[in-house]
């Protein structure tokens, strides 16, 4: 795809951001040059081309507050900023971040039984408290797969990737008020 131009989307940042730094740094030639180059992670593209004007689903207000926690891979390379952007093209989405550090996560650091304790208290630092705090009917998205791991099991609430809060912004439009 990417020899042919086609961009392929990312999800998880820290794949996505594997193959735009890691592979690059590792020396693995050309073929990872443009692989690195032609990925993009999902809010970054939809941002981009809606700004072109090639991007305009029928999206609907999903009706309940945004709370966004960047993955540190979003943060280090500069596009949590496209998390919310994103987000924003949703009709009354007004998304906000959390302001935290690390989830604790950091891959399988926070899962190994020596590293758990600095883990959780990485995470109690802002974000489980955040979150705990927010609204009950808050979406809170956090696009890492340890982030939403860890903020399910840490604050006991879901989390979700950006693009569920889209399926949800595109699913079923509620009928019609009758007056």
């Amino acid at each position: 795809f990417v020899t042919r131009a086609i961009p392929v989307i990312g999800l998880e940042p820290s794949c996505l951001h594997t193959l735009h730094d890691e592979a690059q740094v590792l020396g693995l030639g050309e073929a990872a040059v443009r692989v690195g180059a032609g990925t993009v992670a999902f809010e970054t593209f939809a941002v981009r081309e809606a700004k072109a004007g090639r991007f305009a689903p029928p999206l609907h207000a999903v009706g309940a507050p945004i709370l966004v926690h960047g993955h540190c891979h979003q943060k280090a390379f500069g596009i949590a900023p496209d998390v919310l952007a994103a987000l924003a093209l949703i009709p009354g989405a007004a998304p906000a971040m959390i302001e935290s550090s690390c989830c604790g996560m950091a891959g399988s650091f926070g899962l190994e039984a020596e590293h758990r304790a600095v883990s959780l208290q990485m995470a109690e630092l802002a974000l489980l408290p955040a979150v705990r705090a927010a609204p009950v009917d808050a979406i809170v998205v956090a696009d890492g797969t340890s982030c939403r791991s860890r903020i399910g099991e840490g604050a006991g609430r879901d989390a979700v990737h950006a693009v569920r809060v889209f399926e949800r912004a595109l699913g079923e439009r509620p009928a019609p008020a009758v007056h």
